[in-house]
């Protein structure tokens, strides 16, 4: 008799198991169908005609298939300029922002019997998070420094950012300090440990940092309305003057003739959603360190 209590018990908590977590994934696609519509909706937008987008026509589907938007786009000089100096701040930030995270946690991961300043050091760059220098003064100081309109403008300034280098130093902590303390037996000093025991074990939140790093860089756009000339905007800066505002008086009267021709919306669309690919296509191979890095690497300070 207690076994059959004990198996319809059993067989209840199942079946309210799988409805909650039937509940929970309904919910969650639900989200995500949410959060993918308005892309889905640019896709759609760059790759219908313009008739067909100038009549609203266009919602889940394409209407009139045209490749019209993007055979424009393809041939627009200043986006492909702002396209190449997004890539170079990326290319330039990222390994950049990589070395100065990972030397600066190193030493911060460090117990106070080790370290004895670090706590002083760790409340130093955690209280950025919450306040900073003001938009004027960073305007000054990079025109006193000399770096307004160059590219340096955008990578420096952004250089490290405090909750990545939070994850780091969390992540580090987490390593057996058995494995440093065998690798000073064998005569290796800091640089070497560092190098070649904690940067190989901390793969997951590397990848981490990297995904946040490459997304914040290639999606930072004020920064480039501020430090930079419109003919070196970085891409999010320069898809935004165009999403607000197109300025005609930068076309000539071949490409006016070819825009009126066309819907913008069309052109918008397309410029936007051959922006968002190169992160799109960088993303699935760091996803599966993605939630390693955050669940090891959480914040513990």
């Amino acid at each position: 008799m207690k076994e059959i209590i004990r198996t319809n018990r059993n067989a209840k908590k199942i079946k309210h198991f799988r409805l909650t977590d039937f509940t929970i994934i309904l919910v969650l696609i639900l989200l995500g169908l949410i959060c993918l519509l308005p892309f889905w909706y640019e896709i759609c937008v760059s790759f219908s005609s313009s008739k067909a987008v100038k009549a609203k026509e266009v919602f889940l589907m394409p209407v009139d298939l045209s490749l019209q938007a993007y055979q424009y786009v393809i041939n627009r000089i200043p986006f492909w300029d702002s396209l190449l100096v997004t890539v170079k701040r990326v290319g330039l930030c990222l390994p950049i922002s990589l070395f100065m995270m990972i030397t600066a946690a190193y030493p911060l991961s460090k117990g106070k019997d080790k370290f004895s300043c670090r706590t002083p050091y760790v409340w130093f760059y955690f209280i950025t998070m919450l306040f900073n220098g003001g938009m004027i003064p960073s305007y000054l100081l990079i025109v006193q420094l000399g770096l307004l309109d160059s590219i340096w403008a955008l990578v420096l300034p952004a250089s490290v950012n405090i909750f990545n280098l939070l994850l780091l130093l969390s992540f580090f902590r987490n390593i057996p300090t058995a494995l440093e303390e065998a690798a000073r037996l064998d005569g290796a000093g800091h640089w070497s440990i560092l190098w070649r025991i904690y940067v190989p074990m901390s793969l997951p939140v590397l990848a981490t940092v990297t995904l946040f790093t490459l997304v914040a860089n290639w999606n930072s756009w004020f920064d480039g309305m501020i430090f930079m000339k419109s003919n070196h905007y970085p891409l999010q800066t320069y898809l935004r003057t165009i999403i607000f505002s197109y300025d005609f008086g930068n076309l000539s009267v071949s490409e006016q003739k070819k825009l009126a021709e066309m819907s913008s919306e069309s052109v918008k669309a397309a410029q936007m959603v051959i922006g968002a690919i190169p992160i799109l296509a960088i993303y699935p191979f760091l996803q599966k360190y993605f939630v390693t890095g955050i669940t090891l690497g959480g914040v513990k300070e």
